[in-house]
């Protein structure tokens, strides 16, 4: 099965903004920690999304935007172990797109461009 993977923030979340929405068997790789997940679920059941979601295993308070992207390359690459093939990945962080190549280096990259979240490391209370 092909499927796409996209990051939240600045993809699919665009502060009072709609973003890109995964399609339905799509899967959702974010940078935010697994202690985000409460706020995070809340904020896609608003939004209709119910896709399969990925958090970093990293702590919110050690969390860079390198060790993000290198999370998102190591699921994309266990989804490629895992038989799935990859359409393209939906990312908005330059650091984060050259981690992801740094494991993955075929992969298609959707580099969303906009200034309208932050891309440092935020709690998201939405």
């Amino acid at each position: 099965m092909r499927i796409n993977t996209f990051d939240i923030d600045g993809v699919i979340n665009l502060g009072e903004f709609d973003g890109i929405y995964p399609g339905l068997h799509d899967v959702i790789i974010t940078g935010r920690s697994y202690e985000e997940t409460p706020e995070t679920l809340q904020m896609l059941e608003r939004k209709g999304i119910n896709n399969q979601v990925y958090f970093n295993p990293v702590p919110f308070d050690k969390k860079t935007r390198f060790t993000s992207g290198m999370h998102k390359g190591k699921i994309i690459l266990q989804l490629l172990k895992e038989g799935y093939e990859h359409g393209v990945h939906f990312e908005d962080d330059e650091i984060q797109i050259r981690a992801i190549k740094a494991i993955v280096p075929r992969v298609r990259i959707v580099h969303v461009v906009s200034d309208l979240v932050t891309k440092e490391n935020v709690r998201h209370y939405d």
